[in-house]
């Protein structure tokens, strides 16, 4: 970590640039994910972890900048902050996913180009508010809380759980917030091996939206704790072993097979609960060694939001492609694949630049 000259705390880059590395994987997974027959084969089977592992980041990074910020801060003015945040990129992602909605021409989406044009308008402006659409809005088909960019599901839940830290739970004591998180964390497992993994929660509906509850109220608040009792302690090359650790975990195949589902909920129990806790906590303690180490984390930290809310639209585009088509294999999708996933790389830096960084300033001077 170094100390920025504009803040008395210091600034973990090491944690930004894992970030960034889960980031991208999780769009090597969305790649990968339609190539596959069915679960069990997914090329990177675990990708959608990264969510879990964003949470996580989430609660220790919203604990260790805010938590000594209550005595001059309301939760009004902790919501803004929140809301200039993240609020700039959903509108741009959701803006990106309507003006391809009609473009993605495909079997697996019949529907599209019998959607009117309010109808698709309606849920763009709610996807804007981030809130999610009911089922009857569900204009791709797919039952996703936003049809023009699914990933928003995850952003529900972020507020969600930032809501309930600004209301209360901020307000616990580290025995009381240990109960709480060691509470969250039987509830998921429980998740976990009854189901055989802990994908889900971009449905509007009872069952995924427990789901989706579940998945973000052990791992934001075991953040918050983590930011609260640990002393992270300096660690050399953590940024190389810990960003192994996250490949290797996030790219591990599927546990158990289809005969023994409980294992791969055990896995993936085991993943959330203790090793993203020890990521992050090694993360905090990690020693910078070179400035283009530096340079590469800082990259890496300020691409994963944006890179996380333009990749999916064309996503679409690339299911679309390969669902039109008889067979598909990975060699057939692999320059396909790797032209989304620089250019959204490339489209997520500009997006920073030119929209992310100059909308939040001018924000921030509207919001005071």
């Amino acid at each position: 970590m170094h100390r920025d000259r504009l803040s008395a705390k210091p600034h973990y880059v090491i944690l930004d640039g894992l970030r960034g590395i889960a980031a991208i994987i999780v769009v090597t997974f969305h790649l990968t994910e339609f190539l596959a027959s069915g679960p069990l084969d997914i090329l990177v089977n675990h990708g959608y972890l990264a969510v879990d592992f964003f949470f996580l980041l989430s609660g220790f990074v919203i604990g260790y900048a805010y938590d000594g910020r209550w005595g001059e801060m309301s939760i009004g003015s902790f919501i803004k902050r929140r809301v200039e945040r993240l609020q700039p990129m959903v509108i741009l992602g959701m803006t990106l996913g309507a003006l391809g909605f009609y473009f993605t021409d495909s079997t697996i989406w019949p529907l599209i180009h019998t959607v009117p044009l309010w109808k698709m308008l309606l849920v763009m402006f709610i996807g804007y508010t981030i809130l999610p659409v009911p089922l009857s809005l569900d204009i791709r088909g797919w039952q996703e809380m936003h049809p023009l960019n699914s990933v928003g599901w995850s952003l529900f839940f972020e507020y969600i759980a930032n809501i309930l830290y600004a209301v209360g739970i901020r307000k616990l004591s580290k025995t009381a917030l240990s109960i709480f998180v060691l509470l969250s964390a039987v509830a998921l497992a429980q998740l976990a091996i009854s189901k055989g993994d802990v994908s889900g929660g971009w449905t509007l509906n009872v069952e995924q939206v427990r789901i989706g509850l579940t998945r973000v109220m052990y791992p934001f608040f075991a953040g918050l704790l983590l930011s609260r009792v640990s002393k992270p302690k300096p660690v050399k090359y953590a940024f190389l072993w810990c960003s192994l650790l996250i490949i290797v975990v996030l790219y591990m195949p599927r546990i158990g097979g289809a005969d023994h589902f409980w294992m791969n909920g055990i896995y993936e129990s085991v993943c959330i609960i203790f090793i993203f806790p020890l990521i992050v906590y090694l993360g905090a303690g990690g020693i910078i060694h070179t400035t283009v180490e530096r340079k590469l984390c800082k990259f890496l930290g300020d691409i994963s939001y944006p890179l996380y809310l333009v990749h999916y639209p064309f996503v679409y585009f690339y299911v679309a492609w390969a669902s039109n088509r008889q067979s598909t294999t990975l060699v057939d999708a692999l320059p396909y694949a790797l032209l989304i996933l620089f250019g959204s790389i490339g489209l997520a830096y500009a997006s920073l630049k030119w929209y992310d960084e100059p909308v939040r300033k001018w924000l921030r001077k509207k919001m005071g």
